[in-house]
């Protein structure tokens, strides 16, 4: 398992514990431990170089209950036709 998707996978199964203590902020998580909280992901990622973390070794990652901040959903009007039906 990648690194980043280790953190991801660590805020998963302890979002609701997070979720009580951080609800609202953005975390910076880094080997399974958060290392820094902040009000928004500008702040997050410049606190977190600024500690001294590596771009790409950390996640950033709001934490709110449920799902909405970490899925998105995309709507087109592409439509497909079987191209073999045509004549």
């Amino acid at each position: 398992m990648s690194d980043l998707k280790k953190e991801f996978h660590y805020y998963l199964e302890n979002q609701d514990e997070l979720v009580k203590k951080f609800n609202g902020m953005v975390l910076v998580i880094q080997n399974e431990q958060i290392k820094g909280s902040y009000p928004s992901i500008e702040l997050a990622f410049n606190g977190a170089v600024a500690s001294g973390l590596v771009p790409g070794e950390f996640l950033i990652q709001k934490c709110s209950f449920g799902n909405d901040d970490y899925t998105q959903t995309f709507h087109s009007r592409v439509r497909f036709e079987d191209s073999r039906s045509a004549a």
